[in-house]
């Protein structure tokens, strides 16, 4: 669901993740195995791009680094903060990623898909690189969004050409925030792996989707993942 819920409108994250939790997995090893499991995705995405001719990797090799360091400082932190104060911490954050995620009149498309490499351009795709980094380091759901409204609203690049650059870097953090959390033993090799193939079929078919309608499920199915992660959290369920 993950898979096919990214893949049609983007904010894959805000589903497994609870998935993790409502499934009995500690906040640290839940973030870990999710950044397993959305790396495949997003790997498959950016290369994609790449293909395509849509990455420029003139601006993307500075923000690679950059996010580098946000995302190795963001996981640090993650593994830092208390199992029981982590979960609190996702619960509050999840709602205001989702908002984020769902209000699509964050994105406003004005610019163009040509990258104009000047000073305000690097400089956006670094801090942003680097400050998101932090955050999909440390916890995740909603980077790509955040990377997208970053370089549409400060770069003026479009959506489009936003979303191939900041595939680059929300590739560049899952894999430096993966490798720190399994050095630190987070992961869970065969959930991530098992999780990893479901992701990319239903991303397979989330993206063979042409039926107008197949957006509608975005919502709700996201909406209906927070409900469920508050009520295990409450211990309803």
């Amino acid at each position: 669901m993950a898979g096919l819920i990214d893949a049609i409108g983007g904010g894959g994250g805000l589903i497994s993740l609870p998935a993790y939790l409502i499934a009995g997995l500690p906040p640290h090893t839940a973030i870990a195995t999710n950044k397993m499991s959305s790396t495949f995705g997003t790997t498959l995405a950016t290369l994609r791009f790449i293909k395509n001719k849509l990455v420029n990797f003139k601006l993307a090799i500075p923000a690679v680094i950059a996010a580098i360091i946000g995302s190795s400082i963001g996981a640090h932190i993650s593994l830092l903060v208390d199992d029981k104060v982590m979960i609190y911490v996702l619960v509050l954050v999840l709602p205001i990623s989702a908002f984020f995620v769902l209000n699509k009149k964050t994105f406003h498309d004005y610019g163009s898909d040509e990258i104009v490499l000047d000073k305000r351009t690097y400089v956006t795709a670094c801090v942003a690189a680097f400050f998101i980094g932090i955050y999909d380091g440390f916890y995740g759901p909603g980077t790509g969004t955040f990377l997208i409204i970053a370089f549409t609203v400060f770069a003026k690049m479009s959506v489009k050409t936003s979303n191939a650059q900041a595939k680059v870097i929300n590739l560049t953090t899952n894999i430096t925030a993966l490798i720190i959390f399994i050095l630190n033993g987070q992961v869970m090799f065969m959930i991530g792996i098992v999780a990893a193939i479901c992701n990319m079929v239903g991303g397979y078919i989330g993206a063979g989707l042409v039926m107008k309608n197949g957006a509608r499920i975005v919502k709700p199915s996201i909406l209906f993942a927070l409900f469920l992660l508050v009520l295990k959290v409450t211990g309803i369920i």
